[in-house]
């Protein structure tokens, strides 16, 4: 069995529930989440030997959000211990024209304080053979920068295949470093390169050309020119693909995806998802089904079709983690849509 290791940070989760205001609540709904931790809870779902590596504070809450990974299939057996506080994000969940809203709360959260030698990576990558990270980690400090590039290094001398999502944020870039100054480093020993139009934008400069999002429909073709672009100036990069979202509204979104293998783009299903239950986390979930479908099918057009439909129910579905089977998915990829009560 494939053991594949992910680093970042997961947070508290807490959502406005049934679509109210932040201003309406009187309550939030409790769950956790983050990039890497939503990727490892899909691969464990998957029958993956799945690891995620953090910094947990010594409190309760910590406590119960490790309790919930590890119920869920997820190991945390190398994870630094310190700080005094995990992470918080809040939810509000938009309908129809009204989009979400997230505000952070992770300022001094146990991973935003953690220095390199904290985590011992040769024994985490021992029989390893998938890294995972996310560039969410090297936006948080630059200790997290830090580790994550003492990661990314360690994970390539021991010769394991590594991945990351791009995943440009915008409100998180605040301890004096660009992403377009990061993320370089890091990314160049990157085996598999995941984003989207704005993430090659924004983090190197290289527009989708001719791309409306707002349209609800989007060209697969025209994004051939990015993941070039991203393997010229990435040569380590074997693979890229690219997420595609076109937004009719909050509620109603087309899905599907795109793989450049260095010889030809693939491009899979299109989904109409028309009553999204929760996006959050969808751009994980198609990472971890194309982690899976690579392992497990080998081929790169059946694992993309596979990152596409996991990700599509993944809409379907309250919370950050993708909480489908492998069964589910392969329904899905099949052709079996209509929701019909399985009796």
């Amino acid at each position: 069995m494939p053991k594949i290791v992910t680093f970042g940070e997961i947070m508290l989760r807490l959502s406005t529930p049934q679509n109210l205001r932040f201003g309406q609540a009187g309550q939030f709904d409790v769950s956790y989440g983050g990039g890497e931790a939503n990727v490892a809870v899909s691969l464990a779902n998957y029958g993956m030997d799945a690891e995620f590596v953090t910094r947990f504070p010594d409190n309760d809450i910590a406590r119960a959000c490790e309790a919930s990974l590890g119920a869920l299939g997820v190991r945390t057996d190398h994870c630094a211990r310190g700080g005094s506080r995990l992470g918080v994000y809040f939810l509000e969940t938009g309908a129809v024209s009204r989009p979400s809203k997230v505000i952070y709360d992770r300022a001094n959260s146990a991973i935003a304080e953690i220095e390199p030698g904290m985590i011992d990576w040769k024994e985490v990558f021992s029989g390893a053979d998938w890294f995972h990270w996310t560039g969410i980690t090297p936006a948080i400090s630059q200790g997290a920068a830090d580790v994550c590039l003492e990661a990314v290094k360690a994970a390539k001398a021991a010769g394991l295949t590594v991945s990351c999502d791009l995943n440009y944020r915008k409100n998180l870039w605040k301890y004096g470093k660009a992403a377009s100054e990061v993320m370089p480093a890091l990314v160049e020993h990157c085996d598999l390169i995941l984003g989207n139009e704005e993430d090659a934008d924004k983090v190197f400069g290289i527009k989708a050309k001719g791309v409306d999002v707002t349209s609800g429909s989007v060209d697969q073709q025209k994004y051939v020119e990015v993941c070039r672009a991203l393997c010229k100036r990435f040569p380590a990069a074997k693979k890229v693909a690219i997420t595609l979202r076109g937004s009719i509204n909050a509620s109603h979104n087309t899905w599907g995806g795109v793989l450049y293998n260095g010889k030809e783009l693939l491009c899979s299903r299109r989904y109409d998802i028309t009553h999204i239950v929760d996006r959050v986390g969808a751009g994980d979930s198609f990472m971890g089904g194309l982690i899976y479908g690579l392992l497990a099918y080998g081929g790169d057009a059946r694992a993309l079709e596979f990152a596409a439909a996991a990700s599509c129910l993944k809409h379907t579905i309250w919370g950050d983690y993708n909480r489908v089977s492998v069964a589910e998915v392969e329904a899905l990829m099949a052709g079996d849509g209509s929701g019909r009560v399985n009796r």
